[in-house]
């Protein structure tokens, strides 16, 4: 799987070189997104042939668009702004799926489904899902781990006092760029 990894980063590494003629910094610093978003599952193969797996449910639903539109109620003009592969920070650990940034709200979707029990025994299965109307959301930083820089995470604070943590963005700048963006063009609910 390294060799994927490194043909990955290579990539990135010929575009970087076109585009900011900088290709050392460059370089490193695709090198090292890649790995921070890689690093955060336990098992570099099976983060791999999740995320191609991702890709192919994209493509056999019809986009990310359609992605979107089956796992959450749109409203009739939403638009979707960006998604991003990610991962979100829980009490139980990172899980993998979808970020969603809209002209209505932030969204996430796990990548898998989770088996829940009842406590009479019954189970069933679910994504971890999240919406955040933009008007809820009070605020947004970038913030990385001071012993880890490379560790990078963005946070989205609600209005009710509630935190989630995105991280494992192979681009965060791009990202929270789009969120500010989205929250400024949104009137506050």
């Amino acid at each position: 799987m390294v060799v994927i990894i490194i043909y990955i980063s290579s990539l990135k590494f010929n575009h970087i070189i076109n585009k900011n003629r900088r290709p050392i910094e460059g370089a490193i610093n695709a090198a090292n997104n890649i790995l921070e978003h890689v690093k955060l599952g336990s098992n570099i193969s099976a983060i791999v042939k999740g995320k191609l797996s991702l890709g192919t449910k994209i493509l056999q639903n019809g986009g990310v668009g359609k992605v979107f539109k089956h796992k959450f109620n749109v409203e009739n003009r939403e638009k979707i702004l960006k998604a991003s592969q990610c991962y979100i920070s829980t009490t139980a650990g990172p899980i993998a799926g979808l970020l969603f940034i809209t002209t209505y709200r932030i969204a996430f979707c796990s990548e898998r489904s989770f088996k829940l029990q009842s406590p009479n025994g019954m189970s069933a299965r679910a994504h971890y899902k999240i919406s955040i109307p933009l008007g809820k959301i009070n605020g947004t930083i970038v913030s990385q781990n001071p012993e880890r820089p490379s560790e990078k995470y963005i946070e989205l604070a609600t209005v009710d006092n509630f935190d989630f943590w995105f991280m494992g963005f192979l681009n965060y700048q791009n990202n929270y760029q789009c969120i500010i963006q989205a929250i400024s063009l949104t009137p506050y609910i």
